[in-house]
């Protein structure tokens, strides 16, 4: 399974648009968790832009223990000068979550092929320098109980050595559950043992994605 990868920050589609003989070309790359949310992008470019000619799309969407999900569509365009290379562009990219749609105004001068797969091509690689990028990765769990009096103090050496506090129950104990990347149980439990002289003694909890950045 992969344990991280780069993906657009939430919010707004990041936007770019360049002109080739008198062709406007409006491209949108957005973030898309599911193949649903990737469709909802490109369905919002065409409310906004209703009267262009094309709509084109491309959309790389991660699926926990699976391969990706990856469509194209050319929307109208001669088969494989848009949708695919504007695929090719996300998969370049390194990013998963992400759809790109490219919105066209035809300015009645034809580009032919060669002239589509470059012009589809250079809209999203511009458009996606202007993406804020997060990363998204898979943190093991743990939970500690900590005596309320030295929960601070070890919470904050344990911060201070790079391990994620992502909650705190409080009970007759401070119930802390611990996020670190996968392979550091071995010192995480180190740091226990020294932060607690041996006092405290954390139990697995699985795992979760955080996500970084942004």
């Amino acid at each position: 399974m992969r344990s991280a990868y780069e993906r657009p920050a939430a919010g707004e589609p990041a936007t770019h648009e360049i002109e080739i003989k008198r062709s406007r070309f409006i491209c949108w790359v957005a973030r898309a968790t599911t193949e649903d949310e990737a469709r909802e992008v490109v369905q919002a470019a065409r409310d906004a832009y209703p009267d262009a000619r094309h709509h084109c799309s491309a959309f790389i969407v991660h699926v926990d223990g699976a391969q990706p999900i990856e469509r194209s569509s050319d929307d109208g365009e001669p088969s494989g000068t848009a949708g695919k290379p504007m695929l090719e562009v996300l998969k370049g990219s390194g990013m998963l979550d992400v759809v790109a749609v490219v919105i066209r105004y035809f300015g009645g001068v034809k580009l032919g092929t060669g002239g589509l797969v470059s012009a589809y091509t250079d809209a999203v690689s511009a458009a996606l320098e202007q993406v804020r990028r997060t990363t998204r990765e898979v943190r093991e769990l743990a939970t500690v109980d900590l005596p309320h009096a030295e929960a601070g103090r070890i919470e904050a050496e344990l911060r201070a050595a790079g391990v994620d506090v992502v909650d705190v129950a409080y009970g007759r104990a401070a119930t802390y559950t611990l996020a670190f990347a996968p392979g550091e149980r071995e010192r995480v439990d180190a740091l226990l043992a020294a932060a607690t002289h041996g006092g405290a003694e954390a139990k697995d909890a699985g795992h979760r994605w955080v996500e970084r950045g942004g």
